[in-house]
């Protein structure tokens, strides 16, 4: 058994003015955003969504443009397992998640749980 849940909507911008992207993103969306503090995601800003929403993330990427969602779950490896038996396909294994894509194309990413409040709130998967 193990448990899952939508975490992130992740606005994927090819640029290199990442804070300006945020920026318009922020003020679109009317939620301030903020560097992450973890060096290691430089190439990320967080919009400060209401408490018990999904985050929101901008993310300088290479690739076009667009918005991806992430997965939040307890067990990565049984996660990936379940959507795959629901057609889902691997596409690349990046840091400690899963990049996966919808058998109609979407990109997603299976993550470690992310929000406050996993436990009580995530789905439950037998």
């Amino acid at each position: 058994m193990h448990k899952s849940r939508l975490a992130t909507i992740v606005i994927d911008c090819q640029t290199d003015q990442l804070d300006a992207a945020a920026a318009f993103w922020s003020e679109a969306l009317g939620w301030p955003s903020k560097k992450l503090s973890d060096p290691d995601d430089q190439n990320y800003r967080q919009l400060r969504t209401p408490p018990n929403e999904p985050t929101v993330l901008v993310q300088s990427v290479s690739h076009p443009s667009r918005v991806h969602i992430d997965i939040e779950t307890d067990n990565i490896d049984a996660e990936v397992e379940r959507l795959e038996r629901l057609g889902a396909r691997r596409v690349a294994q990046i840091k400690r998640w899963w990049v996966m894509e919808a058998p109609t194309g979407q990109r997603f990413c299976v993550v470690r749980p992310q929000r406050n409040n996993f436990e009580s709130e995530a789905n439950v998967w037998g």
